[in-house]
């Protein structure tokens, strides 16, 4: 489905906050590790009811429960086959696609303009690229063993096919999101997969439910799909491994003004003069703008901070544990400048960690130091810029700090107006009550 624009798609200019496209998924899957908490059909939480005939999905009412018939009818009984058995995320996209090309979904389409539209087939594959990728052929291998098993006696497509439909779902899908951005899902979505990739994209997107939404996040001089870009990856990392991951994933060498730019701040060294905010060098002797010595072996504590750091990031790349972010911030303190891409990524682990916890007054004060490392990495107007300070205001309504919160929490409002929209149920469920609660206590 197309939302159209103030004077439909004529040539004319688009302000940031405009909404450019709203689609529904083509196929979509909920990720296993959400199975008992949100609804199959329409990811939502609450209480849920459990399909009767295979007891391993869940819905929230009868009415996802029908909606979600014409395909899990098909896979209902093969999950229940293979119980108690996990279907893996990928494998089960694969065969929700293969289910819904066999009922004729191939000749569905996904608009992206009044007549601009794409079909499954239309979307690229990388075929040759993943012939040569041996780990992705070796992970392709194995859905191919788990859908045979799945599948059952269900028509199947030859090897060809179906590289293709696994090729389309690696450069293709999206990860869907909560409204706190937790990863919750996968969706293929045919219209949106025209948008082209930058790390400092014009347009994000985000959810309501399933349905993907694609907004301007700056004023744009006129709709052309062509100059449209959103970010495919997380971009709180440095150019090295945002341009690694690119390639490694979709193929691609990204050469977009962020990546062609010198990036001094991302490994930046803190100067020894603690009142200095000057970014330096590891590798230099004198601070350039303060004069300022560093220790004759500060190049070699530098590097030993780094990789320490490095390595405790990759161990909780799944799960942040807040005594080692303790740990690393202070081997980071006086050896990485503030805004040092490491010690923002620690920073956000902290926080997270503390949350997790429930340590609010720990989790305040991580978030207060994060949110500098965000406006740089992320930019000012970014979903991710705004949750952290709406989370921070509801951290601080929690402390008994209204009037704090009320601030932060109107800098979440002027962000996510323009990245979510006024009638986003971020906005009119969780930010317009905070904001009321803000304004009452702080009175």
């Amino acid at each position: 489905m197309i939302k159209k624009v103030k004077n439909g798609y004529k040539r004319s200019a688009v302000g940031k906050g405009t909404t450019i496209l709203t689609a529904k998924p083509f196929a979509f899957v909920l990720r296993s590790s959400y199975r008992i908490e949100k609804c199959d059909y329409c990811l939502q939480s609450g209480k849920l009811l459990k399909c009767s005939a295979c007891h391993c999905t869940y819905y929230c009412n009868r009415t996802c429960q029908r909606d979600s018939w014409p395909i899990h009818n098909v896979e209902c009984a093969n999950l229940k086959r293979v119980s108690p058995k996990v279907v893996p995320d990928v494998a089960r996209l694969m065969a929700r696609i293969i289910i819904k090309l066999n009922q004729g979904g191939g000749e569905e389409v996904g608009y992206y303009s009044e007549t601009g539209y794409r079909k499954f087939k239309d979307l690229m594959s990388h075929y040759s690229d993943i012939k040569k990728d041996e780990k992705r052929l070796e992970h392709f291998t194995c859905l191919c063993g788990v859908l045979i098993e799945f599948l059952g006696d269900l028509p199947m497509p030859n090897s060809v096919e179906l590289m293709g439909i696994y090729g389309r779902i690696c450069v293709n899908s999206f990860n869907i999101y909560d409204l706190d951005m937790n990863g919750i899902g996968i969706g293929i979505y045919l219209g949106p997969s025209i948008l082209d990739h930058s790390c400092a994209p014009n347009a994000i997107a985000n959810f309501e439910g399933t349905n993907i939404v694609i907004r301007t996040i700056e004023d744009i001089p006129c709709l052309d799909w062509s100059q449209i870009r959103i970010s495919y990856i997380d971009v709180l990392k440095t150019t090295q491994d945002r341009r690694a991951e690119l390639k490694n994933s979709y193929y691609f060498w990204c050469d977009c003004k962020k990546c062609e730019q010198p990036e001094s701040m991302a490994e930046a060294a803190a100067c020894p003069n603690k009142s200095c905010t000057h970014p330096c060098t590891s590798h230099i002797n004198v601070c350039p703008k303060c004069n300022t010595k560093f220790p004759e072996n500060f190049k070699e504590i530098f590097d030993e901070v780094s990789d320490f750091t490095a390595h405790h990031l990759q161990s909780m790349k799944n799960i942040a544990y807040l005594d080692v972010c303790k740990v690393c911030l202070r081997k980071q303190e006086n050896v990485l400048h503030p805004l040092n891409m490491q010690h923002v990524q620690t920073l956000q682990a902290a926080f997270d960690s503390a949350v997790s916890l429930q340590h609010w007054e720990e989790a305040e004060s991580y978030a207060k130091r994060l949110i500098n490392g965000y406006l740089m990495y992320y930019g000012e107007i970014h979903p991710l810029t705004g949750i952290l300070y709406l989370m921070t205001g509801k951290i601080q309504l929690y402390l008994e700090k209204a009037k704090q919160a009320l601030e932060v929490l109107k800098k979440a409002n002027s962000i996510l107006m323009i990245t979510h929209g006024e009638k986003h149920t971020l906005i009119q469920e969780h930010l317009k009550p905070l904001l009321y609660q803000a304004t009452v206590e702080g009175a």
